[in-house]
């Protein structure tokens, strides 16, 4: 089967690029999968992993990433750092910054304090675990009160790589955030792409900075539609792709299952041994349209990106969109338009000009938004800040290990977000 193989392929391509990856217990697993332990990448080899299946399978996710990243504190010759999520990584290592004190006497007692989310008879089960580490507690906190540029490779001095299962589309915004701070001079290695369910490709290449895949023909039947799309769109098999294009990718993930559109594009970089080897590059689930205007979302985080470059001092967090059609009635009488919740470092409020500079670059990148913006069939885009953190709530109440979505569509993540919103 794929998983196997993949899992393989993935460990064969990490040891020739990083020779020591492989050592026993060298692995430390940030990832939440709550109700079953989900099998980590490098599940044909269980000896890699210092972390307990247990503590990933917690009803919790911040439970889940806070045990994970204690039992990986206790295991100083770390080798790999994976998380099933950019976003998961970034969020343990957000905990570790508050946390640190509590992790710090933790590791110091070999007890485990108190906390939510996590049942008692779990508790037990990691506590038999843990034993007291007085020098490894005295080096954390050591580590962290010099502050926590760089903490990762000083925490874990033989630290060679970080794996992150799924990181394209704009996953790429926590990569970028965790290597200019907490994970300064390491490489990120993505080794697999997924879709629908299912395991298509493996990268092969792990010291390449952008993550390209291998896609494998008998890991699942894909079919793929150019783009731009046609009037009469009709699709093409693995051996008519030509290099350089972009395709939707249509999948049949099992025998006797249904085809299913996944939403995603990819882009031909390639051939390895005459299979394509792709790059994704965006997801059209997560379009924005109002009145049919279309405006993808890593183009839509290019014109965040290029406005966060006149807001003086401010670092984009995290984002993310609605289209005032969810907002029903509370969206007052206006003409449809977009609202975008956004967290900050460095601003907590915005003048009535820089909220208008997103609106004034995405018409400048934009101009079929520029016209319905000039003939008042789409309103002003309204932005507001929310307090920090909510983004990681925000992931909790997703329910699911999933990418972060950057269009919601539900009204009870609306709700969380509106009722954060400090600006």
């Amino acid at each position: 089967s794929s998983s196997p193989q993949g899992s393989l392929l993935y460990l064969d391509a990490l040891g020739a690029a990083f020779p020591r990856a492989l050592a026993r217990r060298g692995t430390a697993l940030l990832h939440w999968s709550p109700g079953c332990g989900r099998a980590p990448a490098g599940w044909p080899l269980p000896s890699l992993y210092c972390t307990p299946a247990a503590a990933a399978a917690l009803p919790s996710r911040a439970a889940a990433l806070r045990l994970q990243l204690l039992f990986a504190l206790r295991q100083r010759a770390l080798h790999v750092l994976e998380a099933g999520l950019a976003a998961e990584l970034h969020d343990a290592l957000l905990a570790l910054r508050t946390e640190w004190p509590r992790l710090a006497q933790e590791l110091e007692l070999g007890r485990l304090s108190p906390q939510p989310g996590l049942p008692e008879g779990v508790r037990d089960q990691l506590q038999a675990l843990l034993s007291p580490d007085a020098a490894r507690a005295a080096e954390l906190r050591a580590e962290c009160a010099r502050g926590f540029e760089g903490i990762v490779l000083r925490l874990w001095p033989q630290l060679e790589v970080v794996v992150v299962r799924r990181m394209h589309c704009t996953e790429w915004l926590y990569c970028d955030s965790l290597r200019q701070a907490d994970c300064q001079g390491l490489p990120f290695y993505c080794p697999f792409y997924q879709a629908a369910g299912a395991l298509l490709g493996v990268n092969l290449w792990p010291a390449k900075p952008v993550p390209r895949f291998l896609l494998c023909p008998d890991w699942a039947f894909c079919e793929f539609l150019p783009r731009p799309a046609s009037k009469e769109p009709r699709t093409v098999l693995l051996d008519e792709l030509w290099e350089g294009r972009e395709y939707g990718l249509v999948v049949t993930a099992q025998p006797g299952e249904y085809r299913c559109r996944t939403g995603e594009v990819l882009k031909v970089t390639g051939f390895h041994k005459q299979c394509p080897v792709v790059e994704p590059v965006r997801r059209e689930s997560q379009t924005l349209s109002v009145r049919g205007e279309s405006i993808p979302e890593e183009q839509f985080c290019q014109s965040l990106c290029r406005t966060l470059r006149v807001w003086p001092g401010a670092r984009l967090i995290d984002y993310v969109c609605v289209e005032s059609s969810l907002l029903g009635d509370s969206s007052g009488p206006c003409a449809p338009h977009y609202e975008v919740f956004m967290e900050l470092q460095g601003l907590r409020d915005l003048s009535e000009g820089q909220r208008y500079k997103l609106d004034q670059c995405l018409q400048e990148d934009f101009p079929i938004y520029k016209s319905f913006r000039f003939k008042g069939s789409i309103g002003p885009l309204r932005l507001h800040l929310v307090r920090p953190r909510t983004f990681t709530q925000l992931r909790e109440a997703l329910g699911s290990p999933m990418p972060m979505p950057r269009v919601l569509h539900k009204q009870q993540l609306l709700q969380l977000l509106q009722g954060s919103i400090i600006s």
